[in-house]
C-alpha cells in the first residue's frame, strides 16, 4: 500500500480540497463555479509522471458511445456497455462492429440506459452474464438486473430476474446499478435513490439501498431485514445516494463502494449489513445551489464515510488494486471521476487510516466511468462521452 505519507494535517487538507482544482475562476455576483470542460478522447499515448513512476495512457477503444462499464471473458476479451442500449465486444484490442445482440429495452435518458456488465462466478461453466439496465413501466422507470447466457454474439434467454422498487414517473438520474459478487456467492446491487433524497431512509422501497440477492435474483434467508414486515427483505444496507463504484476486498473481504455525492459529499464506504450510511440526514454535501443540505454532517447511530470529498469529484468507478504491473501500487484503491476528470489513488494503512492520495491522468481531463484491473495487472478505463472509448494505463516500462 505505498503511498508517500504526508501530515495529517496534509491529509485532510487533500480529503476537503481534492477536487478544489477542477473549477475555473468564480463568476462575480453569487453564480456558480464553472467546470473545467472535459477534453476529447485521447488520439495517442501520453507517459505522466506519478510518485511511483510514470506511466503510459494509451487509447484502446474509440468510437463509443457513453460507455458505462467493462467486464472481462475468460479469454482476456473485454465486453463493454454503451448506454444507448448496446454490448459490444473487443477482441485482440479491436471493437468487434457488430453489438452483441439480446440485450433488454432500456430508457436511455438522462443518467439512464444500459449499464453494468457483470458475469457470474462460474461463467467458464454456465456462461452467465448478469446486465443492470433503466427499466420502464406504468409507474415511470426503475433499475432492473437481468440475466442471460452468452453464446457468441447474442445473449440467449435473457429475462429480469430482479426488479428494484426505484420507480419514478420524473426523474431520470440516480440509477446506481453497480453489481459484484461476493466471497460469499451473493449478488451485490447498488440502487441510487432515484434524486429524491429522503427515500433512501425508507426500508419499505429500493431507493438508496445495496441489495443482496441469490445469483438467481431471490432472497437470501440470511440478509438483515429478511423475516421483517417493516423492511424489504433484498436491503443490505441503505442510507445511499448514488453508488457507482462497488468492490470487495481481496484481502479483507469486505464491500466497499464509491457514492457521488451533490456539490461535494462524495464517499468512499465500506459496507456492512444493516447499516445506515445517512443520505440525506447526515452529509458533508451542498445542494448544486450552494444551499446547505443539513448541518449534521454525522449523526449518531449512522455510519460515518471511510473519505468523504469536498468538493465533488463525481465518483464512479472503483478498483482495490492487487495486480504484479505496479508493484508500488499494491493495495491502493482507485477512484474514477466523473466531474473531477481524475482517477484519485488513495493509500490506507494495515488499520485502513488515510495515508495519502494522488491524482492521476488529470492532464488528459477525461470523464472516468469505469475502472477495472485486467487479467495482465493494468487498469483499464471507460471514459463517458458521446465520443467515449476505453484507455489502458501500462508502466512505461511495457512494450505493447
Amino acid at each position: 500500500m505505498t503511498l508517500r505519507r504526508r501530515s495529517s494535517a496534509l491529509v485532510l487538507a487533500a480529503a476537503l480540497a481534492v477536487a478544489a482544482s477542477v473549477t475555473a475562476d468564480a463568476q462575480r455576483g453569487g453564480q456558480r463555479f464553472r467546470r473545467v470542460p472535459a477534453l476529447p478522447f485521447p488520439a495517442a499515448p501520453v507517459v505522466l509522471d506519478t510518485l511511483e513512476g510514470q506511466i503510459r495512457i494509451v487509447p484502446m477503444v474509440t468510437g463509443l458511445e457513453n460507455p458505462w462499464s467493462i467486464a472481462f471473458l475468460p479469454g482476456g476479451e473485454m465486453l463493454v456497455t454503451e448506454k444507448p442500449g448496446r454490448l459490444r465486444l473487443v477482441r485482440n484490442g479491436q471493437l468487434v462492429t457488430e453489438p452483441i445482440a439480446g440485450t433488454p429495452d432500456v430508457v436511455a435518458r438522462g443518467q439512464g440506459g444500459l449499464l453494468e456488465v457483470t458475469l457470474h462466478p462460474q461463467f467458464a461453466t454456465n456462461e452467465l452474464i448478469y446486465l443492470t439496465y433503466s427499466k420502464g413501466g406504468e409507474r415511470g422507470n426503475t433499475t432492473a438486473l437481468a440475466r442471460g447466457r452468452l453464446n457468441g454474439m447474442a445473449i440467449e434467454g435473457l429475462q429480469d430476474i430482479f426488479v428494484a422498487d426505484a420507480w419514478s414517473d420524473r426523474s431520470g438520474v440516480h440509477f446506481g446499478s453497480k453489481i459484484a459478487f461476493g466471497p460469499d456467492g451473493k449478488l451485490y446491487m447498488t440502487v441510487g435513490e432515484r434524486g429524491e433524497g429522503q427515500p433512501a431512509q425508507d426500508l419499505m422501497v429500493h431507493k438508496g439501498k445495496v441489495l443482496r440477492l441469490n445469483d438467481d435474483g431471490t432472497v437470501p434467508a440470511d440478509n438483515p431485514f429478511a423475516g421483517r414486515t417493516d423492511a424489504r427483505a433484498e436491503i443490505y444496507s441503505y442510507g445511499h445516494r448514488n453508488m457507482q463504484g462497488l468492490a470487495f476486498h481481496p484481502v479483507t473481504g469486505e464491500l466497499w463502494l464509491t457514492e457521488h455525492g451533490p456539490q461535494g459529499g462524495d464517499e468512499l464506504n465500506v459496507i456492512k449489513p444493516g447499516r445506515n450510511y445517512g443520505w440525506p440526514v447526515a452529509t458533508y454535501g451542498r445542494e448544486y445551489s450552494g444551499v446547505i443540505i443539513t448541518q449534521q454532517p454525522y449523526v449518531e447511530g449512522m455510519e460515518p464515510p471511510v473519505l468523504a470529498l469536498v468538493p465533488s469529484l463525481g465518483l464512479s468507478g472503483l478498483v482495490i488494486y492487487q495486480g504484479d504491473a505496479f508493484p508500488g501500487w499494491e493495495g491502493n484503491f482507485f477512484l474514477g471521476g466523473l466531474s473531477g476528470l481524475q482517477i484519485q489513488r488513495v493509500g490506507f494503512n494495515s488499520e485502513f487510516l488515510l495515508v495519502g492520495m494522488e491524482e492521476i491522468a488529470r492532464e488528459i481531463r477525461q470523464r472516468i466511468r469505469d475502472l477495472r484491473e485486467g487479467p495482465d495487472g493494468l487498469l483499464y478505463v471507460a471514459t463517458d462521452g458521446s465520443v467515449g472509448g476505453i484507455l489502458r494505463i501500462e508502466p512505461v516500462a511495457a512494450t505493447r
